[in-house]
């Protein structure tokens, strides 16, 4: 009997052999059909122009012999190409294991390229999906909204903002003869701290020099924002006004003393003081303790250096030594915060 292989399948010679049907094509990858001819391979007897163990294609054998005495059966594998591959091969596979190898040369190249594209993605999408992904998560950990204050997250400078943005816009909108005489009345010169030193070391930092665009108005949302967020509302206000407290009184008490001895004129008692500046250097000071090594070193040099060249430009020579001095009392804070700190990481 003779046996035609041909490019859809195995077809016997006396039309006995079973149609091998082609399997579905799903998703690419390649399907194996086996199935057993019943009158085109008959049991004990090998196929034409073959040897026992041998294959009648001229392949190597898959397999040993299923029966002991009996040379091996042979099976006809429809290897069903991927979508829009073409039609299969028939391959033969051994019986008794039930298994078959596929060489890769008996594969046509679309069903090979088909198949390996089914079974690893793309090289490049993968890096794109990760770079994505990393922006986002980059984002996320930034969160550039903690800048600024709110009225949960942080309570003292949220509420000492508005206060401060209040109190420019009236200064901006009113008679600019109320605001001057409000101005020297809060004012703590030598002459008002000491008939009434609470009320104005209180009333001096509700008035911000030069207003809600000025350098030392956005230093305090910065600052305080970020001194707060590491060591809570009731640290970062008593930074904040020690700094407030000290710098003024180590700056005015020298002036009295000097009006006393001679050195100064009297008009220098009544010196108009106000302003919030003292309580953010005492904060930049204080949050440079909370910060890693780098960014420390950092905001106390950059920080530092300003403030001198002030000093050095001498117009405000009394203000600007009391700038340095508020930054030196925030430095010393530093232990005071440390505790906070590890106390709000175990919280969070």
């Amino acid at each position: 009997m003779n046996r035609t292989v041909t490019g859809g399948g195995v077809v016997s010679g006396g039309g006995v052999g079973a149609d091998v049907a082609e399997p579905a094509r799903g998703d690419g990858a390649v399907a194996l059909d086996v199935s057993l001819l019943d009158g085109a391979l008959l049991d004990g007897v090998p196929p034409e122009g073959s040897s026992p163990g041998g294959s009648s294609l001229g392949e190597p054998s898959l397999g040993g012999p299923s029966l002991d005495g009996v040379p091996g059966q042979r099976r006809a594998l429809r290897v069903a190409g991927p979508l829009g591959a073409g039609p299969g091969r028939d391959l033969m596979s051994d019986s008794a294991s039930g298994s078959a190898t596929v060489p890769s040369a008996l594969l046509p190249a679309s069903s090979a390229a088909a198949s390996g594209r089914a079974s690893a993605p793309a090289p490049a999408a993968a890096p794109t999906v990760a770079w994505a992904r990393l922006g986002r998560l980059r984002l996320w950990h930034l969160r550039p909204w903690r800048l600024l204050p709110t009225p949960t997250g942080t309570p003292f400078t949220f509420g000492y903002a508005v206060v401060l943005l209040l109190t420019s816009m009236f200064a901006e909108y009113a008679d600019p003869a109320l605001i001057s005489s409000m101005r020297q009345g809060s004012s703590t010169d030598v002459a008002h701290l000491a008939d009434r030193p609470v009320f104005v070391l209180v009333a001096s930092a509700l008035w911000v020099a030069g207003g809600v665009t000025s350098p030392y108005a956005v230093g305090f949302l910065l600052v305080l924002t970020a001194l707060e967020r590491r060591v809570g509302a009731v640290r970062a206000a008593g930074v904040f006004v020690l700094g407030h407290v000290v710098a003024t009184l180590a700056t005015e008490i020298p002036v009295g003393l000097s009006v006393l001895a001679g050195h100064l004129p009297g008009s220098s008692l009544h010196r108009l003081d106000y302003g919030i500046s003292f309580g953010v250097a005492a904060s930049v000071g204080a949050l440079a303790g909370v910060l890693g090594p780098w960014l420390r070193w950092a905001l106390l040099a950059g920080f530092g250096w300003v403030l001198v060249e002030d000093l050095i430009a001498f117009a405000d020579p009394m203000t600007n030594w009391g700038h340095l001095l508020a930054l030196a009392v925030g430095v010393t804070t530093w232990p005071l915060l440390q505790g906070g700190r590890r106390r709000r990481g175990v919280a969070g």
